[in-house]
Protein backbone atom coordinates (compact mmCIF):
# COMPACT_ATOMS: atom_id res chain seq x y z
CA UNK A 1 0.00 0.00 0.00
CA UNK A 2 1.08 3.43 -0.95
CA UNK A 3 1.99 5.90 1.73
CA UNK A 4 0.40 9.41 1.07
CA UNK A 5 1.78 13.02 2.13
CA UNK A 6 -0.73 15.85 2.08
CA UNK A 7 0.77 19.21 1.41
CA UNK A 8 -1.41 22.28 2.48
CA UNK A 9 -1.27 25.58 3.20
CA UNK A 10 -1.72 28.72 5.01
CA UNK A 11 -1.86 32.32 5.58
CA UNK A 12 -1.46 33.45 2.07
CA UNK A 13 -0.97 31.86 -1.61
CA UNK A 14 2.02 31.83 -3.79
CA UNK A 15 4.24 31.00 -0.66
CA UNK A 16 5.87 27.98 -2.55
CA UNK A 17 3.62 24.87 -1.83
CA UNK A 18 4.17 23.22 -5.20
CA UNK A 19 8.30 23.65 -4.64
CA UNK A 20 8.37 22.05 -0.88
CA UNK A 21 6.03 19.12 -2.57
CA UNK A 22 8.21 18.46 -5.93
CA UNK A 23 11.43 19.32 -3.28
CA UNK A 24 10.48 16.68 -0.58
CA UNK A 25 9.75 14.16 -4.10
CA UNK A 26 13.11 14.77 -4.94
CA UNK A 27 14.54 13.78 -1.65
CA UNK A 28 12.29 10.45 -0.71
CA UNK A 29 13.24 9.56 -4.37
CA UNK A 30 16.65 9.76 -3.53
CA UNK A 31 15.98 7.07 -1.21
CA UNK A 32 15.37 4.65 -4.05
CA UNK A 33 11.67 4.62 -3.39
CA UNK A 34 9.03 5.24 -6.48
CA UNK A 35 7.28 8.93 -6.66
CA UNK A 36 4.49 10.27 -7.81
CA UNK A 37 2.94 13.69 -7.08
CA UNK A 38 -0.95 15.57 -7.48
CA UNK A 39 -2.31 18.82 -7.64
CA UNK A 40 -5.91 19.17 -6.13
CA UNK A 41 -7.12 22.93 -7.56
CA UNK A 42 -10.03 23.56 -5.76
CA UNK A 43 -11.61 26.56 -9.08
CA UNK A 44 -14.48 25.48 -10.75
CA UNK A 45 -12.50 25.42 -14.12
CA UNK A 46 -12.09 21.82 -15.42
CA UNK A 47 -8.66 22.39 -15.91
CA UNK A 48 -6.89 25.73 -16.64
CA UNK A 49 -6.54 25.59 -20.53
CA UNK A 50 -9.08 28.36 -21.18
CA UNK A 51 -7.95 30.45 -18.65
CA UNK A 52 -6.50 33.56 -19.22
CA UNK A 53 -2.88 33.62 -18.80
CA UNK A 54 -2.96 36.20 -16.40
CA UNK A 55 -5.15 34.55 -14.31
CA UNK A 56 -3.21 31.81 -13.64
CA UNK A 57 0.22 31.66 -15.44
CA UNK A 58 1.42 29.03 -17.35
CA UNK A 59 -0.55 25.97 -18.40
CA UNK A 60 1.71 23.04 -18.54
CA UNK A 61 1.05 20.17 -20.57
CA UNK A 62 1.29 16.68 -20.19
CA UNK A 63 2.05 13.37 -22.41
CA UNK A 64 -1.09 12.31 -22.50
CA UNK A 65 -2.53 15.91 -23.26
CA UNK A 66 -3.66 17.12 -20.54
CA UNK A 67 -3.78 20.79 -19.88
CA UNK A 68 -2.55 21.25 -15.86
CA UNK A 69 -1.43 23.61 -13.22
CA UNK A 70 2.09 25.27 -13.51
CA UNK A 71 3.22 23.14 -10.44
CA UNK A 72 2.88 19.92 -12.26
CA UNK A 73 6.06 21.59 -14.19
CA UNK A 74 7.95 22.14 -10.69
CA UNK A 75 6.74 18.26 -9.80
CA UNK A 76 8.06 17.05 -13.58
CA UNK A 77 11.65 18.91 -13.17
CA UNK A 78 12.27 18.07 -9.25
CA UNK A 79 11.57 14.52 -9.62
CA UNK A 80 11.94 13.78 -13.12
CA UNK A 81 9.28 11.36 -13.95
CA UNK A 82 6.41 12.14 -16.27
CA UNK A 83 3.19 12.66 -15.21
CA UNK A 84 -0.25 12.36 -16.67
CA UNK A 85 -3.64 14.28 -16.47
CA UNK A 86 -4.08 12.29 -13.59
CA UNK A 87 -2.19 13.97 -11.44
CA UNK A 88 -4.33 17.32 -11.38
CA UNK A 89 -7.79 17.64 -10.13
CA UNK A 90 -10.40 20.56 -10.31
CA UNK A 91 -13.42 21.44 -8.31
CA UNK A 92 -15.17 21.72 -11.63
CA UNK A 93 -13.94 18.22 -13.01
CA UNK A 94 -15.03 16.46 -9.89
CA UNK A 95 -18.17 18.20 -9.73
CA UNK A 96 -18.76 17.13 -13.58
CA UNK A 97 -17.70 13.64 -12.75
CA UNK A 98 -20.23 13.63 -9.97
CA UNK A 99 -22.99 15.10 -11.82
CA UNK A 100 -22.83 12.52 -14.66
CA UNK A 101 -22.53 9.60 -12.41
CA UNK A 102 -26.35 11.18 -10.76
CA UNK A 103 -27.31 11.23 -14.63
CA UNK A 104 -26.34 7.98 -15.05
CA UNK A 105 -28.11 7.07 -12.22
CA UNK A 106 -25.36 5.57 -10.23
CA UNK A 107 -26.79 6.91 -7.26
CA UNK A 108 -29.56 5.20 -7.12
CA UNK A 109 -31.97 7.66 -7.00
CA UNK A 110 -29.63 9.09 -3.62
CA UNK A 111 -29.73 12.46 -2.50
CA UNK A 112 -26.19 13.70 -3.63
CA UNK A 113 -24.67 15.61 -1.46
CA UNK A 114 -20.78 16.95 -0.73
CA UNK A 115 -20.52 14.44 2.05
CA UNK A 116 -20.15 11.78 1.11
CA UNK A 117 -20.31 11.64 -2.68
CA UNK A 118 -17.87 14.86 -3.55
CA UNK A 119 -15.43 13.57 -1.26
CA UNK A 120 -15.52 10.37 -2.28
CA UNK A 121 -15.11 11.43 -5.54
CA UNK A 122 -11.88 13.68 -4.55
CA UNK A 123 -10.46 10.44 -2.61
CA UNK A 124 -11.11 8.58 -6.07
CA UNK A 125 -8.53 10.76 -7.59
CA UNK A 126 -5.92 10.30 -4.99
CA UNK A 127 -6.41 6.65 -5.14
CA UNK A 128 -6.21 6.87 -8.98
CA UNK A 129 -2.41 7.47 -8.74
CA UNK A 130 -1.43 5.44 -5.86
CA UNK A 131 -0.49 2.22 -7.90
CA UNK A 132 1.22 -0.81 -6.94
CA UNK A 133 4.53 0.54 -8.97
CA UNK A 134 3.98 3.68 -6.06
CA UNK A 135 5.47 3.59 -2.72
CA UNK A 136 4.75 7.44 -1.85
CA UNK A 137 2.12 9.89 -3.31
CA UNK A 138 2.27 13.86 -2.54
CA UNK A 139 -0.19 15.51 -2.94
CA UNK A 140 -0.63 18.94 -2.77
CA UNK A 141 -4.36 20.97 -2.11
CA UNK A 142 -4.09 24.45 -3.69
CA UNK A 143 -5.32 27.61 -2.00
CA UNK A 144 -5.00 27.96 1.80
CA UNK A 145 -6.87 26.36 4.49
CA UNK A 146 -9.37 29.09 5.03
CA UNK A 147 -10.59 29.33 2.16
CA UNK A 148 -14.79 28.24 1.62
CA UNK A 149 -13.92 26.30 -1.68
CA UNK A 150 -10.92 24.40 -0.15
CA UNK A 151 -12.88 22.46 2.73
CA UNK A 152 -14.23 19.56 0.39
CA UNK A 153 -10.65 19.06 -0.34
CA UNK A 154 -10.10 18.81 3.65
CA UNK A 155 -12.59 16.58 4.32
CA UNK A 156 -11.62 13.91 1.92
CA UNK A 157 -8.11 14.10 2.76
CA UNK A 158 -8.89 14.06 6.72
CA UNK A 159 -10.93 10.68 5.74
CA UNK A 160 -7.97 9.23 3.93
CA UNK A 161 -6.35 8.74 7.13
CA UNK A 162 -9.01 6.56 7.90
CA UNK A 163 -9.71 4.51 5.02
CA UNK A 164 -5.58 3.77 4.66
CA UNK A 165 -4.99 3.96 8.62
CA UNK A 166 -2.98 6.18 10.67
CA UNK A 167 0.69 5.38 9.71
CA UNK A 168 0.17 5.36 6.21
CA UNK A 169 -0.68 9.25 6.01
CA UNK A 170 1.31 12.24 6.97
CA UNK A 171 0.18 16.13 6.53
CA UNK A 172 2.62 18.54 6.02
CA UNK A 173 1.19 22.27 6.60
CA UNK A 174 3.61 25.27 4.80
CA UNK A 175 2.79 28.65 6.49
CA UNK A 176 4.49 32.27 6.55
CA UNK A 177 6.41 33.77 9.11
CA UNK A 178 6.51 37.23 7.71
CA UNK A 179 9.44 39.86 9.52
CA UNK A 180 8.03 42.87 11.11
CA UNK A 181 10.48 45.91 10.13
CA UNK A 182 9.33 48.45 12.85
CA UNK A 183 9.64 46.14 15.73
CA UNK A 184 12.80 43.98 14.00
CA UNK A 185 10.15 40.58 14.55
CA UNK A 186 9.66 37.70 13.04
CA UNK A 187 5.71 37.06 14.15
CA UNK A 188 4.30 33.26 14.53
CA UNK A 189 0.64 34.51 15.80
CA UNK A 190 0.18 33.93 11.33
CA UNK A 191 1.14 30.67 11.36
CA UNK A 192 -0.78 29.59 14.83
CA UNK A 193 -4.41 30.89 13.44
CA UNK A 194 -3.55 29.31 9.88
CA UNK A 195 -2.99 25.81 11.95
CA UNK A 196 -5.79 26.77 14.15
CA UNK A 197 -8.39 26.78 11.07
CA UNK A 198 -6.92 23.48 9.99
CA UNK A 199 -7.42 21.69 13.13
CA UNK A 200 -10.96 22.75 12.93
CA UNK A 201 -11.15 20.99 9.52
CA UNK A 202 -10.46 18.13 11.64
CA UNK A 203 -6.69 18.18 10.78
CA UNK A 204 -3.78 17.73 12.90
CA UNK A 205 -0.76 18.95 11.34
CA UNK A 206 2.22 16.55 11.28
CA UNK A 207 4.81 18.96 10.07
CA UNK A 208 5.24 22.64 9.72
CA UNK A 209 7.29 24.00 6.98
CA UNK A 210 8.02 27.65 7.60
CA UNK A 211 8.57 30.13 5.18
CA UNK A 212 10.38 33.26 5.27
CA UNK A 213 12.68 35.76 3.99
CA UNK A 214 15.49 34.92 6.96
CA UNK A 215 16.40 32.18 9.10
CA UNK A 216 14.14 31.15 11.77
CA UNK A 217 15.50 30.99 15.69
CA UNK A 218 15.82 27.90 17.73
CA UNK A 219 12.94 29.98 19.92
CA UNK A 220 10.31 30.25 17.46
CA UNK A 221 10.62 26.87 16.72
CA UNK A 222 10.03 25.96 20.32
CA UNK A 223 7.14 28.35 19.93
CA UNK A 224 5.48 26.96 17.37
CA UNK A 225 6.28 23.34 18.01
CA UNK A 226 4.59 24.12 21.29
CA UNK A 227 1.95 26.24 20.21
CA UNK A 228 0.52 24.16 17.31
CA UNK A 229 1.29 20.53 19.17
CA UNK A 230 3.96 19.28 16.65
CA UNK A 231 7.23 18.06 17.67
CA UNK A 232 10.12 20.08 17.74
CA UNK A 233 11.83 18.63 15.18
CA UNK A 234 8.85 18.77 13.35
CA UNK A 235 9.10 22.24 12.48
CA UNK A 236 10.93 23.03 9.49
CA UNK A 237 12.51 26.29 8.31
CA UNK A 238 12.60 27.13 4.86
CA UNK A 239 14.27 30.09 3.91
CA UNK A 240 13.87 31.86 0.75
CA UNK A 241 16.59 30.05 -1.85
CA UNK A 242 18.66 32.43 -5.02
CA UNK A 243 18.24 29.61 -6.73
CA UNK A 244 14.80 27.17 -6.30
CA UNK A 245 17.30 23.83 -7.35
CA UNK A 246 18.85 24.29 -3.48
CA UNK A 247 15.59 23.82 -1.81
CA UNK A 248 15.48 20.12 -1.28
CA UNK A 249 19.12 20.22 -0.20
CA UNK A 250 17.67 23.14 2.30
CA UNK A 251 14.35 21.12 3.50
CA UNK A 252 16.96 17.82 3.69
CA UNK A 253 19.54 20.15 6.28
CA UNK A 254 16.44 20.33 8.35
CA UNK A 255 15.67 16.90 8.37
CA UNK A 256 12.45 17.36 6.61
CA UNK A 257 12.83 14.06 4.84
CA UNK A 258 14.19 11.57 7.57
CA UNK A 259 11.83 12.87 10.10
CA UNK A 260 9.01 11.99 7.54
CA UNK A 261 10.42 8.49 6.91
CA UNK A 262 10.27 7.70 10.21
CA UNK A 263 7.05 8.58 10.95
CA UNK A 264 5.61 6.96 7.69
CA UNK A 265 7.70 4.06 8.27
CA UNK A 266 10.03 4.10 5.75
CA UNK A 267 13.63 3.84 7.37
CA UNK A 268 16.13 1.96 6.08
CA UNK A 269 16.48 -1.83 7.16
CA UNK A 270 12.75 -2.52 7.68
CA UNK A 271 12.33 -0.15 10.40
CA UNK A 272 9.02 0.04 11.77
CA UNK A 273 8.24 -3.28 9.41
CA UNK A 274 8.90 -6.55 9.47
CA UNK A 275 12.35 -6.73 9.44
CA UNK A 276 13.48 -8.21 6.01
CA UNK A 277 16.88 -7.36 5.08
CA UNK A 278 15.37 -6.54 1.19
CA UNK A 279 13.44 -3.77 3.24
CA UNK A 280 9.90 -5.16 1.25
CA UNK A 281 7.96 -5.61 4.35
CA UNK A 282 4.61 -7.33 4.07
CA UNK A 283 1.86 -5.33 2.62
CA UNK A 284 4.02 -2.01 2.93
CA UNK A 285 5.91 -0.19 0.12
CA UNK A 286 10.19 -0.35 -0.21
CA UNK A 287 11.71 0.70 2.39
CA UNK A 288 13.73 4.04 1.77
CA UNK A 289 17.70 3.79 1.88
CA UNK A 290 20.23 6.64 2.89
CA UNK A 291 19.23 9.85 0.55
CA UNK A 292 22.41 10.17 -2.34
CA UNK A 293 21.91 13.71 -2.78
CA UNK A 294 25.46 13.69 -4.74
CA UNK A 295 23.86 14.36 -8.02
CA UNK A 296 21.82 16.67 -7.13
CA UNK A 297 24.09 18.92 -4.78
CA UNK A 298 26.83 18.58 -8.03
CA UNK A 299 23.90 20.42 -10.07
CA UNK A 300 23.35 23.54 -7.56
CA UNK A 301 27.16 23.56 -7.87
CA UNK A 302 27.05 23.98 -11.75
CA UNK A 303 24.01 26.41 -11.17
CA UNK A 304 26.22 28.55 -8.47
CA UNK A 305 29.67 28.41 -10.85
CA UNK A 306 27.56 29.71 -14.09
CA UNK A 307 28.85 33.12 -14.39
CA UNK A 308 29.44 33.42 -18.49
CA UNK A 309 26.72 36.22 -18.77
CA UNK A 310 24.63 35.50 -21.89
CA UNK A 311 21.24 38.09 -22.40
CA UNK A 312 18.00 36.29 -23.75
CA UNK A 313 15.24 38.20 -24.81
CA UNK A 314 12.22 36.78 -24.15
CA UNK A 315 9.72 38.46 -26.72
CA UNK A 316 5.72 37.91 -25.39
CA UNK A 317 2.34 38.64 -25.25
CA UNK A 318 2.63 38.02 -20.92
CA UNK A 319 5.82 39.19 -19.40
CA UNK A 320 3.56 41.10 -16.94
CA UNK A 321 3.66 38.17 -15.29
CA UNK A 322 6.75 36.20 -15.79
CA UNK A 323 4.89 32.66 -14.51
CA UNK A 324 3.06 32.48 -17.73
CA UNK A 325 6.35 31.22 -19.39
CA UNK A 326 7.62 29.60 -15.88
CA UNK A 327 8.93 26.47 -17.94
CA UNK A 328 10.67 28.47 -20.73
CA UNK A 329 12.59 30.52 -17.99
CA UNK A 330 13.67 27.24 -16.08
CA UNK A 331 14.85 25.29 -19.19
CA UNK A 332 16.74 28.38 -20.68
CA UNK A 333 18.42 28.72 -17.56
CA UNK A 334 18.83 24.71 -17.23
CA UNK A 335 20.66 25.37 -20.75
CA UNK A 336 22.58 28.12 -19.21
CA UNK A 337 24.11 25.47 -16.90
CA UNK A 338 25.46 22.99 -19.42
CA UNK A 339 27.96 26.00 -20.77
CA UNK A 340 28.90 27.47 -17.53
CA UNK A 341 26.50 30.35 -18.26
CA UNK A 342 24.55 32.88 -16.19
CA UNK A 343 21.39 33.51 -18.46
CA UNK A 344 19.96 36.74 -18.02
CA UNK A 345 16.32 37.59 -19.28
CA UNK A 346 15.22 40.63 -21.11
CA UNK A 347 11.03 40.47 -20.57
CA UNK A 348 10.48 42.08 -24.08
CA UNK A 349 6.52 42.96 -24.03
CA UNK A 350 5.82 41.77 -28.10
CA UNK A 351 3.36 44.93 -28.44
CA UNK A 352 6.65 47.51 -28.17
CA UNK A 353 9.39 45.70 -30.02
CA UNK A 354 9.31 48.03 -33.23
CA UNK A 355 10.21 51.10 -30.60
CA UNK A 356 13.14 48.89 -29.39
CA UNK A 357 14.98 48.17 -32.88
CA UNK A 358 14.92 52.18 -32.85
CA UNK A 359 16.90 52.59 -28.93
CA UNK A 360 19.47 49.76 -30.01
CA UNK A 361 17.65 47.27 -27.06
CA UNK A 362 17.14 44.50 -29.29
CA UNK A 363 20.70 44.76 -30.86
CA UNK A 364 22.28 43.97 -27.46
CA UNK A 365 20.56 40.83 -27.19
CA UNK A 366 22.82 37.47 -27.55
CA UNK A 367 19.78 35.77 -28.60
CA UNK A 368 15.69 35.76 -28.34
CA UNK A 369 12.64 33.30 -27.85
CA UNK A 370 9.71 33.59 -29.23
CA UNK A 371 7.14 31.65 -26.73
CA UNK A 372 3.51 30.36 -27.52
CA UNK A 373 0.72 32.25 -26.91
CA UNK A 374 -3.36 32.62 -28.52
CA UNK A 375 -5.27 35.66 -30.00
CA UNK A 376 -3.83 38.76 -31.83
CA UNK A 377 -2.50 40.95 -29.98
CA UNK A 378 1.11 41.40 -30.02
CA UNK A 379 1.94 39.19 -32.91
CA UNK A 380 3.29 41.85 -35.33
CA UNK A 381 5.61 42.68 -32.91
CA UNK A 382 6.78 38.97 -32.49
CA UNK A 383 6.93 38.81 -36.32
CA UNK A 384 9.01 42.53 -36.05
CA UNK A 385 11.26 40.30 -33.55
CA UNK A 386 11.76 37.03 -35.59
CA UNK A 387 12.72 39.47 -38.75
CA UNK A 388 15.31 41.08 -36.39
CA UNK A 389 16.86 37.94 -35.61
CA UNK A 390 16.95 36.55 -38.88
CA UNK A 391 18.36 39.69 -40.38
CA UNK A 392 21.06 40.69 -37.48
CA UNK A 393 22.20 37.06 -37.04
CA UNK A 394 20.82 36.83 -33.46
CA UNK A 395 20.05 33.16 -32.08
CA UNK A 396 16.44 33.14 -32.24
CA UNK A 397 14.37 29.88 -31.19
CA UNK A 398 10.28 30.06 -31.61
CA UNK A 399 8.08 27.85 -29.70
CA UNK A 400 4.68 27.17 -31.04
CA UNK A 401 3.27 30.55 -32.11
CA UNK A 402 7.12 31.26 -32.41
CA UNK A 403 7.30 29.08 -35.24
CA UNK A 404 4.42 30.46 -36.87
CA UNK A 405 5.65 33.96 -36.45
CA UNK A 406 8.87 33.07 -38.00
CA UNK A 407 7.61 31.53 -41.03
CA UNK A 408 4.93 34.52 -41.45
CA UNK A 409 7.81 36.76 -41.43
CA UNK A 410 9.91 34.90 -43.69
CA UNK A 411 6.96 34.31 -46.29
CA UNK A 412 6.78 38.10 -46.06
CA UNK A 413 10.06 39.79 -46.54
CA UNK A 414 11.93 36.29 -47.96
CA UNK A 415 9.57 34.27 -50.15
CA UNK A 416 8.12 37.46 -51.80
CA UNK A 417 4.28 36.54 -50.21
CA UNK A 418 3.19 40.01 -49.19
CA UNK A 419 0.35 40.62 -46.45
CA UNK A 420 1.01 36.36 -45.73
CA UNK A 421 -0.53 35.48 -42.44
CA UNK A 422 -2.35 33.75 -39.79
CA UNK A 423 -5.98 32.91 -40.41
CA UNK A 424 -5.86 33.20 -36.58
CA UNK A 425 -5.21 36.51 -36.82
CA UNK A 426 -6.63 37.62 -40.52
CA UNK A 427 -9.29 35.23 -41.78
CA UNK A 428 -9.17 36.95 -44.71
CA UNK A 429 -5.32 37.45 -45.27
CA UNK A 430 -3.97 37.07 -49.29
CA UNK A 431 -1.68 33.87 -48.53
CA UNK A 432 -2.64 32.24 -45.27
CA UNK A 433 1.12 30.40 -44.34
CA UNK A 434 -0.48 29.19 -41.01
CA UNK A 435 -3.68 27.76 -41.35
CA UNK A 436 -6.36 25.23 -39.74
CA UNK A 437 -5.98 21.26 -41.75
CA UNK A 438 -8.75 20.75 -44.01
CA UNK A 439 -10.02 17.91 -41.39
CA UNK A 440 -10.44 20.77 -38.44
CA UNK A 441 -12.04 23.97 -39.96
CA UNK A 442 -15.99 22.03 -39.81
CA UNK A 443 -15.02 21.42 -36.09
CA UNK A 444 -14.08 24.96 -35.75
CA UNK A 445 -17.25 25.95 -37.10
CA UNK A 446 -19.29 24.18 -34.72
CA UNK A 447 -17.95 24.89 -31.99
CA UNK A 448 -18.09 27.57 -29.00
CA UNK A 449 -14.78 26.60 -27.72
CA UNK A 450 -12.84 27.30 -31.49
CA UNK A 451 -12.47 23.60 -32.26
CA UNK A 452 -9.87 21.05 -30.77
CA UNK A 453 -6.18 21.36 -30.45
CA UNK A 454 -3.50 19.17 -30.75
CA UNK A 455 -2.56 18.08 -27.54
CA UNK A 456 0.48 15.84 -25.62
CA UNK A 457 3.20 13.90 -27.23
CA UNK A 458 3.66 13.68 -31.09
CA UNK A 459 6.62 12.08 -32.73
CA UNK A 460 8.26 14.63 -35.42
CA UNK A 461 10.69 12.40 -38.11
CA UNK A 462 14.14 15.05 -38.71
CA UNK A 463 15.67 15.66 -41.70
CA UNK A 464 19.26 14.03 -42.13
CA UNK A 465 21.97 16.25 -42.37
CA UNK A 466 19.61 18.83 -40.97
CA UNK A 467 20.60 21.46 -37.99
CA UNK A 468 17.73 19.98 -36.17
CA UNK A 469 18.53 16.10 -36.26
CA UNK A 470 22.54 17.17 -35.41
CA UNK A 471 21.01 18.95 -32.04
CA UNK A 472 18.94 16.53 -31.08
CA UNK A 473 21.40 13.68 -32.24
CA UNK A 474 18.46 12.01 -33.63
CA UNK A 475 15.81 11.72 -36.60
CA UNK A 476 12.81 10.60 -35.05
CA UNK A 477 11.85 13.18 -31.82
CA UNK A 478 8.71 13.04 -29.41
CA UNK A 479 7.58 16.36 -28.23
CA UNK A 480 4.53 18.21 -26.60
CA UNK A 481 2.06 19.96 -28.44
CA UNK A 482 -0.49 22.47 -27.27
CA UNK A 483 -1.89 24.37 -30.54
CA UNK A 484 -4.54 24.45 -33.28
CA UNK A 485 -3.06 26.42 -36.51
CA UNK A 486 -0.22 24.84 -38.48
CA UNK A 487 2.26 25.70 -41.74
CA UNK A 488 -0.10 25.38 -44.31
CA UNK A 489 1.22 22.68 -46.89
CA UNK A 490 0.27 24.99 -49.69
CA UNK A 491 2.59 26.77 -49.61
CA UNK A 492 5.29 24.65 -48.28
CA UNK A 493 7.26 24.44 -52.07
CA UNK A 494 7.37 28.34 -52.24
CA UNK A 495 9.14 29.11 -48.87
CA UNK A 496 11.90 26.07 -49.01
CA UNK A 497 12.52 27.84 -52.48
CA UNK A 498 13.33 30.83 -50.97
CA UNK A 499 15.51 29.20 -48.59
CA UNK A 500 13.64 27.90 -45.65
CA UNK A 501 14.38 24.45 -44.48
CA UNK A 502 11.00 22.75 -42.80
CA UNK A 503 13.52 19.94 -41.02
CA UNK A 504 10.75 18.20 -39.17
CA UNK A 505 7.50 16.70 -40.00
CA UNK A 506 5.02 14.40 -38.80
CA UNK A 507 5.43 10.52 -39.99
CA UNK A 508 2.76 11.10 -42.18
CA UNK A 509 4.88 14.21 -44.09
CA UNK A 510 1.72 16.21 -44.00
CA UNK A 511 2.24 18.27 -40.65
CA UNK A 512 5.63 20.84 -40.70
CA UNK A 513 6.89 20.24 -37.41
CA UNK A 514 10.10 22.15 -37.42
CA UNK A 515 11.85 25.01 -39.38
CA UNK A 516 15.55 26.29 -39.88
CA UNK A 517 17.44 28.92 -41.72
CA UNK A 518 20.79 27.24 -43.07
CA UNK A 519 23.50 29.95 -42.81
CA UNK A 520 22.35 31.37 -39.48
CA UNK A 521 24.12 31.27 -36.24
CA UNK A 522 20.56 29.75 -34.98
CA UNK A 523 17.27 30.53 -36.81
CA UNK A 524 15.10 27.69 -35.37
CA UNK A 525 11.96 26.92 -35.24
CA UNK A 526 9.38 24.09 -33.89
CA UNK A 527 5.69 23.83 -33.62
CA UNK A 528 5.86 21.77 -29.89
CA UNK A 529 6.34 22.76 -26.53
CA UNK A 530 10.01 21.60 -25.98
CA UNK A 531 10.47 23.57 -22.83
CA UNK A 532 8.38 20.87 -20.78
CA UNK A 533 10.68 18.31 -21.24
CA UNK A 534 13.87 20.05 -19.91
CA UNK A 535 15.19 18.99 -16.62
CA UNK A 536 17.93 20.59 -14.64
CA UNK A 537 20.70 18.15 -15.13
CA UNK A 538 19.46 17.86 -18.38
CA UNK A 539 18.47 20.29 -20.68
CA UNK A 540 16.57 20.06 -23.94
CA UNK A 541 19.08 20.03 -27.03
CA UNK A 542 17.33 23.35 -28.46
CA UNK A 543 17.45 25.17 -25.20
CA UNK A 544 21.04 24.27 -24.89
CA UNK A 545 22.07 24.98 -28.59
CA UNK A 546 20.16 28.17 -28.51
CA UNK A 547 22.13 29.10 -25.27
CA UNK A 548 25.44 27.87 -26.90
CA UNK A 549 24.70 29.96 -30.19
CA UNK A 550 23.72 33.10 -28.08
CA UNK A 551 27.33 32.56 -26.23
CA UNK A 552 29.36 32.82 -29.36
CA UNK A 553 27.60 36.35 -29.70
CA UNK A 554 28.36 37.43 -26.26
CA UNK A 555 31.93 36.31 -26.84
CA UNK A 556 33.19 39.09 -29.47
CA UNK A 557 29.86 39.22 -31.00
CA UNK A 558 31.06 37.24 -33.40
CA UNK A 559 29.28 34.37 -35.47
CA UNK A 560 29.31 30.98 -33.77
CA UNK A 561 27.23 28.56 -36.12
CA UNK A 562 25.64 25.53 -35.20
CA UNK A 563 27.46 23.06 -38.38
CA UNK A 564 25.63 20.00 -38.53
CA UNK A 565 29.16 18.14 -39.25
CA UNK A 566 30.60 19.27 -36.33
CA UNK A 567 28.19 20.00 -33.81
CA UNK A 568 28.38 16.85 -31.05
CA UNK A 569 25.05 15.53 -30.23
CA UNK A 570 26.10 14.08 -26.90
CA UNK A 571 26.98 17.86 -25.42
CA UNK A 572 23.04 17.97 -25.74
CA UNK A 573 22.44 15.34 -23.25
CA UNK A 574 19.61 14.45 -25.81
CA UNK A 575 16.61 12.78 -24.58
CA UNK A 576 14.13 12.13 -27.23
CA UNK A 577 11.89 9.45 -25.93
Amino acid sequence: MAKHIFVTGGVASSLGKGLTAASLGRLLKSRGLRVTIQKLDPYINLDPGTMNPFEHGEVFVTDDGGETDLDLGHYERFIDESLSRESNATTGSIYQAVIAKERRGEYLGKTVQVIPHITDEIKLRIRQIATEDTDVVITEIGGTVGDIEILPFLEAVRQIRKDVGRDNVCYVHVTLVPYLGPSGEQKTKPTQHSVTELRSRGIQPDVIVLRSDRPISNSLKTKISLLCDVPEEAVISNVDAPNLYEIPLALHEEGLDTYLCRLLHLGQGGEGGDGREDGLGEGGPRQGNAPDLSHWQALVHQAEMASKPVRVGLIGKYVNLPDAYLSVVEALHHGGYAYGARVELDWVQAEEVEGLMVDGRLRDLDGMVIPGGFGARGVEGMVAAAGYAREQGIPCLGLCLGLQVMVIEFARNAAGLTGANSREFASAAPYPVIDLMNDQREVVSQSNYGGTMRLGTYPARLSPGSKMAAIYGSELVFERHRHRYEVNPRYRTRLEQAGLVCSGESPDGRLVEMIELPGHPLWVGTQAHPEFKSRPDRPHPLFKALVGAALGRAEGRRPHLIDPDTFQPEEANVAVG
